[in-house]
């Protein structure tokens, strides 16, 4: 969340943000509550300092008469702090709940606009495939190469769920050892992380568990969630703590299932694999000083295209529109990749995204980093260093024959052990 002090001094620019993320906040309601809870602070103080006073006395005073009257006080006051920090409590809620509602600054640079047609292309690489053929989609060469069964899993699980079969299992290890291996080599700690986390760290990193905006399957009863990126559980991985950070930013990979509800989200892009319920996933992410986030976002897109670079995929780059951001994300990157199946002629399709969190998410979860004696918030990112699902989609599309063959890319041969999948 937004620093206090900062929303009370910047009204009208965080007013005027939330109007650029088309979204809704009432900060005069949250600037009235942070008045009330600093006031009911102070009255708080003063009933404690009172009841000190009252208690001081009360041992030096010899007089029965007058220190029965100093217990009498004494135990009002009790009642009276009793009340006020019940009062406290609502009102520290209240403001919470408020500023919460706030989403965080945006970039200047990033563009202005709610749709997706308002991101900025950035860069393009990679030659897009010439076809002397009609291309087919994911979904048909899936089928027709035994490698998807979407019936099977609506049977079993309901829709928008799937097996892999046969040769895409193959594909799906792979490409998470791919870019396991990248990352490593990078320096970053690689972990598997936890399916499953607490709704107050979901809820910490600006993720709505609970709601019709909610995108995450709530597990009933016990307080968690299914995580629906590893950004969860990997922001969380230092929540409350204090971090070193004197030998530079704190780099994790994470692999793990994700479990999205992705309600609202039908479109004319959403058939097959590219929104589904339950997908693998390896994300980075990234603890920094305030000063290093931006830069580190940089490095984190540099990752982000030195992996479809490998996979011999074309891809674009393009600044996020600020409709677009979300609520934790100051600045962010999507990488589009080249889909010759949508569409009549083919289209870009978001499969990665990299974003600075500035001290947003740290702010809410309390990780905070020593300099010159002090302790500040730390600055977290994250980006998608490859979602499986989305990848397919892109390696069958791009490596497709006339035949209904698909080629793989020979760095990811070497993991998979197959060069070309045909029909069994």
């Amino acid at each position: 969340m937004l620093d206090l002090k900062y929303i009370k001094e910047n009204a009208k620019a965080v007013k005027s943000n939330i109007a650029d993320r088309f979204m809704k906040a009432n900060v005069d309601e949250a600037l009235r509550l942070y008045d009330r809870r600093n006031s009911l602070i102070s009255d708080t103080d003063e009933l404690r300092r009172r009841r000190n006073e009252n208690t001081s006395l009360m041992k030096r005073e010899k007089n029965p008469r007058m220190r029965e009257k100093l217990i009498l006080e004494g135990k009002r006051l009790k009642d009276d702090i009793a009340v006020a920090e019940v009062r406290l409590t609502e009102a520290k809620n209240a403001l919470l709940e408020a500023v919460r509602r706030i989403p965080n600054m945006s970039h200047p640079d990033a563009p202005r606009g709610r749709e997706e047609e308002a991101n900025r292309e950035v860069s393009r690489h990679g030659e897009l495939p010439r076809f002397g053929f009609k291309p087919k989609d994911h979904l048909e060469l899936a089928t027709s190469l035994n490698l998807v069964d979407f019936e099977s899993a609506a049977k079993v699980s309901g829709s928008k769920f799937y097996y892999l079969k046969n040769q895409a299992v193959a594909l799906d290890l792979a490409l998470s050892r791919y870019a396991l291996d990248i990352l490593a080599k990078r320096d970053f700690t690689v972990t598997i992380t936890p399916d499953i986390a607490k709704e107050e760290i979901a809820e910490g990193l600006g993720f709505l568990p609970r709601g019709p905006e909610a995108n995450i399957y709530t597990l009933e009863g016990t307080g968690t969630c299914l995580i629906g990126t590893a950004e969860i559980t990997l922001g969380g991985f230092y929540a409350g703590e204090i971090i070193n950070l004197d030998n530079g930013p704190i780099l994790l990979a994470g692999l793990s299932h994700c479990f999205r509800r992705e309600a609202g989200a039908a479109g004319k892009y959403s058939k097959g694999l590219y929104r589904v319920h339950q997908f693998t996933k390896v994300e980075m992410f990234a603890y920094t000083r305030a000063e290093d986030s931006e830069w580190v976002l940089v490095e984190l897109r540099d990752i982000e295209e030195e992996i479809f670079r490998g996979l011999r995929i074309p891809y674009r780059i393009v600044d996020t529109c600020t409709g677009d951001l979300g609520m934790p994300a100051y600045r962010k990157f999507d990488l589009e990749a080249w889909m010759p199946g949508r569409g009549k002629d083919g289209d870009w399709g978001e499969v990665t995204s990299a974003s600075n969190c500035t001290d947003y998410q740290a702010r809410r979860l309390g990780i905070r980093y020593r300099e010159g004696g002090k302790t500040r918030y730390a600055h977290t990112l994250n980006g998608t260093a490859l979602a499986v699902s989305r990848v397919l989609i892109s390696l069958l599309e791009n490596g497709q024959r006339e035949d209904g063959s698909v080629v793989i890319p020979e760095k990811l041969a070497a993991y998979c052990g197959f060069t070309e999948i045909r029909a069994l």
